[in-house]
């Protein structure tokens, strides 16, 4: 089976590909902004483009079966909200419209869990639960995820597609080049985390959550989402376990929620009155005040998805981390 793999060269891109490439029942043919000198060393075609623009897509999706539609811009930057807002809501219109009419059968989009299991509470989310809509609406990545979603269900049902979204959690795992994942581990390593936040992490192994992503092309309902996680953490216990596997001690300092987000808006203003990039941004410190518990049973159930030991994946990340990106830590 031919299929499309856009945003093929991210952090989940390049695993999934991998994994493709080991079950040898897929021709991937990867779309994305820049080339990946790892899949071309494995023989995968590339083309450079974008879903926004360009004939590139429509050339991708000749003879393709199947998509798997990862691009995507993960930021914390409100700036970058207008660009997060083309690329996952009016990219993914284009595409599908693209896919319909190349006669693709199935298209699996992933998301993040971040569209549905957030909570100022210790709940536990599952895909029943309801869009996190009044949460995520001062965090421009989520509210482009959550438009993002909802377009790619209705628009599925209207040209005729059958489409499967998958919400991972948070992506944890070797091979994040660019950080988009895996940047805050790294700020530990570096000690650049001064407090515990208040609220709880899940996260998930980036392999694994590839593997329930392939799964999904076959075995997903249509019109269907699956949440993709590992451990409910609280920050404190995620710091602690970070804590044994790097050998870095963890921050011990807890304070209320409130003075968090104080503080972290008085270091934004202060950093940029003086023309410079605070090390702490508001919405980080908000988000980390929230719970992102999730319950994966739907995906264990439907797609065979199983979570690795969260210990090992967290010694893959920092032994990663220190060869790869801070070989002085």
């Amino acid at each position: 089976m031919k299929v499309l793999v856009t945003g093929g060269t991210g952090f989940l891109g390049e695993h999934l590909v991998r994994q493709l490439l080991e079950d040898g029942e897929h021709q991937p043919v990867v779309l994305a902004r820049s080339n990946s000198p790892i899949l071309k060393s494995l023989g995968v075609t590339q083309v450079r483009g974008s879903v926004s623009e360009g004939p590139e897509l429509e050339e991708c999706l000749a003879g393709c079966e199947g998509v798997f539609h990862l691009a995507g811009v993960v930021s914390r930057d409100p700036d970058d909200g207008q660009r997060m807002m083309r690329t996952h809501v009016d990219g993914t219109r284009r595409l599908l419209e693209a896919a319909a009419r190349a006669g693709v059968r199935r298209v699996v989009v992933a998301s993040s869990s971040g569209t549905i299991a957030v909570s100022a509470t210790e709940r536990i989310h599952d895909e029943r639960s309801g869009y996190a809509t009044d949460v995520a609406a001062g965090w421009p990545y989520y509210a482009s995820k959550i438009y993002q979603e909802k377009l790619a269900l209705q628009l599925g049902k209207e040209l005729g597609l059958e489409v499967v979204v998958i919400n991972p959690s948070l992506l944890l795992g070797p091979g994040d080049r660019r950080l988009s994942s895996t940047e805050d581990v790294l700020k530990f390593l570096r000690r650049e985390i001064p407090v515990v936040p208040h609220g709880g992490v899940n996260f998930v192994d980036v392999r694994d959550a590839a593997a329930a992503t392939i799964a999904a092309l076959t075995k997903g309902g249509d019109g269907e989402r699956y949440l993709l996680g590992g451990p409910n953490w609280t920050f404190q216990e995620f710091f602690g376990r970070l804590e044994r596997a790097a050998k870095v001690d963890a921050p011990r300092l807890r304070l209320p929620s409130k003075w968090q987000r104080w503080g972290a808006g008085l270091m934004e203003e202060v950093y940029r009155a003086a023309g410079k990039d605070s090390p702490v941004d508001k919405i980080s410190v908000d988000m980390s005040q929230h719970f992102w518990w999730i319950d994966s049973s739907k995906a264990s159930r439907e797609l065979g998805f199983e979570s690795r030991d969260p210990a090992l994946t967290l010694v893959e990340t920092v032994s990663y981390l220190r060869r790869n990106i801070a070989t002085d830590l």
